[in-house]
């Protein structure tokens, strides 16, 4: 099983539902404003008068099956709005109850 945390501008919430809907993802945790700067390019979504631009984040617990998929659909979405801001991060769980 991996985790898969995404840090997305608020704008992309449908997109990204969507996109779990398809790669077959079902539960998740979401925290609607968070901010943060990238580490790479980008603005940052600090939610203040000078970058008043949010983002959101989402933690899913993602089958080994569909996680690849799941990531490659994320990127595609990031590459095809580069300027929107989109990171997803997975790693191994060793167990769940």
């Amino acid at each position: 099983m991996k985790a898969v945390f995404i840090s997305y501008n608020q704008a992309f919430k449908e997109e990204i539902l969507d996109i779990m809907l398809k790669a077959g993802v079902k539960g998740f945790t979401n925290w609607e404003e968070v901010t943060g700067r990238g580490s790479q390019t980008g603005e940052p979504h600090l939610g203040d008068h000078a970058w008043p631009t949010l983002n959101s984040a989402m933690l899913c617990m993602v089958e080994d099956r569909i996680a690849t998929d799941f990531m490659k659909r994320l990127k595609t979405l990031d590459e095809n709005n580069p300027l929107m801001g989109l990171r997803a991060f997975s790693w191994s769980v060793d167990g769940t109850f």
